[in-house]
């Protein structure tokens, strides 16, 4: 998508986990609109020169880079603290998008400890990033987004806790917007259908791919950057009365994407059941 009406010019974003994936591609949505975005990381697994020209590729401001354990409340405050000495005075809009949880294989992997990391990672960081906010700058962010997933309502291999983190997040998206709804705050969760990127061979395995190409065409998965144009939509102040809520952004595809989809394109194709 080339479309980059909206103008983002003096507007900073803050993405937790936007050096790759959903995150780098929100980054460049933002960026190539006129936004500074700050970008974390947990790990040095990306090349900061390769996402530098990344974002020169598409004429957008050149992004902060810093390292931040999302579940670490002094590691948040240092980063509010760094990038305000680099003259950043205000964050507009922030969006928590990391997610991790230990992956689940049968009954006995369930442990409380393992539930409340992946809370602190997956559900708390909205909450402590949004805090923190305020209290190095004097004001909450216009738009908030919590970046969640079809877990809280369908099914897939090993995602129990991300599933039960992202339904919490939810949950507390619709409470502060109701908390913090006197001080203008937009605030909503974006679900999506599985996004092919790193995060998703690291929780299904580098097979997944290859085993979904026999019963759901490409067009059914969405890409990155769809993803992150409808949260540019979300946060251009066209859609300010959308807030407290979850949007799933699929194409529509989790109606029709079943057993009776599948078994209709086999009728097509003329293939026999076995």
């Amino acid at each position: 998508m080339q479309n980059t009406f909206l103008d983002f010019t003096g507007k900073v974003v803050l993405i937790t986990g936007g050096t790759r994936g959903i995150g780098l591609e929100t980054g460049l949505s933002f960026g190539k609109r006129g936004a500074l975005c700050i970008l974390t990381y947990r790990w040095g697994d990306h090349d900061d020169e390769a996402i530098y020209k990344e974002f020169a590729k598409v004429k957008a401001p050149k992004p902060i880079l810093h390292a931040a354990d999302v579940s670490k409340n002094d590691e948040t405050k240092a980063l509010l603290e760094d990038v305000k000495k680099q003259g950043v005075k205000k964050i507009d809009i922030f969006i928590s998008n990391v997610s991790q949880a230990m992956v689940i294989n049968c009954f006995e992997d369930y442990t409380l400890k393992g539930l409340k990391q992946s809370i602190s990672y997956s559900t708390w960081p909205m909450i402590s990033y949004t805090k923190e906010i305020f209290a190095a700058f004097g004001h909450y962010p216009k738009y908030i987004i919590g970046v969640s997933s079809t877990g809280p309502t369908d099914y897939s291999i090993g995602y129990d806790f991300v599933a039960a983190s992202k339904t919490v997040m939810e949950v507390f998206v619709k409470y502060l917007n109701y908390r913090l709804r006197k001080f203008d705050v937009c605030i909503n969760a974006v679900r999506s259908r599985a996004i092919k990127t790193k995060s998703l061979e690291a929780t299904f395995g580098k097979d997944l791919e290859d085993f979904a190409k026999q019963f759901v065409p490409d067009n059914y998965w969405i890409q990155p950057e769809e993803l992150s144009e409808a949260i540019v939509g979300l946060c251009s102040g066209y859609c300010d009365t959308i807030s407290g809520q979850t949007i799933t952004v699929d194409k529509g595809t989790s109606f029709f994407d079943n057993i009776m989809d599948i078994y209709t394109r086999a009728q097509k194709k003329k293939l026999k059941p076995v």
